[in-house]
């Protein structure tokens, strides 16, 4: 019996590429069904943004 060869690298990266597109594909249907949700590093970001732009209002104010 011989055994089977091992998968080449392009079909390894065709599985990965495949599996990404998939993904992809799901968060953007869930996006258009109103599923989205905002990341949690942007709302830290944005909290950051304000808390720092009321500190320099009130320190050079």
């Amino acid at each position: 019996m011989i055994p089977p060869e091992p998968p080449s690298q392009g079909t390894e990266r065709q599985g990965w590429l495949e599996r990404r597109r998939d993904k992809i594909r799901a968060e953007v249907e869930r996006n258009r069904r109103g599923e989205y949700s905002v990341p949690t590093w942007v709302l830290a970001l944005a909290l950051a943004a304000i808390v720092g732009a009321w500190l320099a209002l009130v320190i050079l104010a």
